[in-house]
């Protein structure tokens, strides 16, 4: 009969124990159905049969051990990670794989862990769509406004208020959206008709410029050198392009633009030339921050190292700056050799982290080994097996610290449960030992008590024997008698010499397990009073 024959999967399924069966249904025609996930959905993850019984088993298995490592890793970035928001896509991800991965274990378990992930992310969802709905209002009150300014600069408000509400889903954030795009669409299309009915051209102009002019007067006191430059080149090249407004106006604005744009280039000029005799200083200063990148691009001190260059780049942060290519060759040095040595490190961690899995693979054979043996009652030969367990173990070399911990302490525990009972065993049969001890002493006391009075009779005997020999009564038998009492006086010193040698040697016998019990208690060797 062939292997499928004798297989019976009811029975199978019965001898297969893990957390979550409760989940699983294995059909008579070998279809194992997963009811998990989805509240009334059921989904068949396998076709058992004879052939591929144990490894699907053992696949499964292990991918609901992958799923738990999963979760495990969203679960750490999760409480690493401020705004929740961002792990939206990743917990729905998981959230589904968990829904339809085919995996033997309690998938529900492992879903109801992100429960509350979903919760928050639901809730600030929420909390930004509240934000944005009130945003929307308050455009939807704006676009009515005849504050033509004001409104003006609340629609660019509430626009960058947007930008930073935060992500709700698309479909009503693109609802509110288009509500804000009518109202502001309604405001500026009333703005545009007030304009054209109040010389718009004029007016428009006169905003415009006034907006350049109040952008100059900001820029005036700025530092940001580079920057600011190309600002007011561009804010000129706007001016030139807006047309006339109200004469008086038009100059006024230009002589505020003028001066803003005069007060920061004067400003600027100052500062280069500040700058152009700080750098020869610089160029010395970043020079030797630069050798000195450039001596550890070799190290392997990767921890030390990484410091290292970490204060380097703050050093480089508060020296001036090199304008030009001096300082572009500068920069290009300093950030080749920081690359090399990082680059050089992230080889180094890939190499680290497989020798970590590696290592991690060797001690999960281990920790499995002491988990099987740890309920076994070959006292010796497992603590043998124990002990060379710990041998290899510590052999091995380290694994990822997200593990370390626990893996030993599940082996320790394996350890201990073994001799725990290892010791309560001993225990249980020491204490047998004792009262079986105790028996024996009695015992041999009280065949010495009835060997001393078996002698104590015997002697007597022979007393009453010789006592009756000596007062023989002269007679016909005289002789008969004598004769049956000398045979009764030989057959009693042989029985009393007999009794005499068995008391001897219990009593002797006797006396060295005193001895024994007195060195067992005292730790001191027992005196032996044994022929020479």
């Amino acid at each position: 009969m062939s292997q499928e024959q004798n297989f019976d999967v009811s029975t199978w399924w019965n001898g297969v124990s893990f957390d979550g069966k409760e989940l699983f249904t294995l059909n008579d025609d070998g279809r194992l159905v997963i009811h998990a996930g989805e509240p009334g959905k059921e989904r068949t993850i396998a076709e058992i049969t004879a052939e591929n019984s144990a490894t699907v088993i053992s696949t499964l298995g292990e991918k609901y051990y992958q799923m738990q490592a999963r979760l495990a890793e969203v679960a750490a970035e999760w409480a690493a990670t401020a705004d929740k928001l961002k792990m939206a896509e990743k917990v729905a991800w998981l959230r589904n794989m968990l829904g339809t991965t085919a995996a033997l274990g309690n998938l529900d378990k492992l879903l109801a862990e992100t429960e509350p992930w979903q919760e928050a992310i639901n809730a600030r969802t929420e909390e930004n769509y509240a934000a944005k709905l009130k945003l929307a209002e308050q455009a939807e009150a704006l676009a009515d406004s005849t504050e033509w300014k004001e409104a003006t600069n609340a629609f660019k408000e509430l626009t960058e208020q947007w930008k930073h509400a935060g992500h709700t889903d698309k479909h009503r954030g693109d609802k509110l959206w288009a509500r804000i795009e009518a109202a502001r669409t309604k405001f500026y299309d009333r703005k545009k008709q007030h304009h054209d009915d109040q010389e718009k051209d004029m007016l428009q102009n006169l905003d415009l410029k006034l907006d350049l002019v109040e952008q100059a007067e900001a820029l005036a006191s700025s530092s940001e050198w580079k920057k600011t430059a190309d600002t007011f080149h561009r804010l000129t090249n706007e001016w030139k392009t807006i047309g006339h407004t109200l004469s008086k106006k038009n100059e006024e604005l230009w002589q505020r633009f003028i001066t803003a744009k005069s007060a920061f280039f004067d400003r600027k000029r100052e500062h280069t030339a500040v700058i152009q005799q700080e750098q020869e200083v610089n160029i010395t200063a970043k020079t030797a921050l630069v050798e000195k990148a450039e001596a550890l691009k070799d190290s392997t001190e990767w921890n030390n190292t990484a410091l290292a260059y970490a204060a380097l780049m703050e050093e480089w942060k508060k020296t001036g700056r090199v304008n030009g290519e001096k300082g572009e060759e500068l920069w290009g040095r300093f950030l080749a050799a920081q690359d090399q040595f990082f680059n050089a490190k992230k080889q180094h961690a890939a190499g680290v982290k497989n020798m970590h899995e590696q290592n991690y693979d060797a001690k999960m054979k281990l920790l499995e080994r002491a988990e099987q043996i740890k309920n076994s009652n070959h006292w010796g030969e497992t603590t043998g097996e124990m002990n060379d367990l710990l041998d290899e173990w510590k052999k091995i070399g380290p694994v990822a610290r997200e593990h370390s911990n626990r893996i030993w302490e599940q082996f320790l525990a394996a350890r201990k449960h073994f001799f725990a009972r290892k010791d309560a065993n001993r225990d249980q049969r020491k204490q047998h030992a004792e009262v079986q001890k105790h028996v024996r002493t009695e015992q041999a006391k009280e065949m010495v008590g009835r060997l001393l009075r078996d002698i104590q009779e015997e002697e007597d005997k022979l007393a009453d024997f010789k006592e009756a020999l000596n007062n023989i009564t002269p007679g016909k038998k005289a002789a008969e008698l004598k004769e049956h009492l000398e045979k009764l006086l030989v057959e009693g010193e042989q029985k009393l010499r007999r009794l005499r040698e068995k008391y001897d040697a219990v009593h002797n016998e006797y006396g060295r397990k005193q001895a024994k019990e007195v060195a067992e208690t005292t730790g001191e060797e027992p005196e032996t009073n044994e022929p020479e």
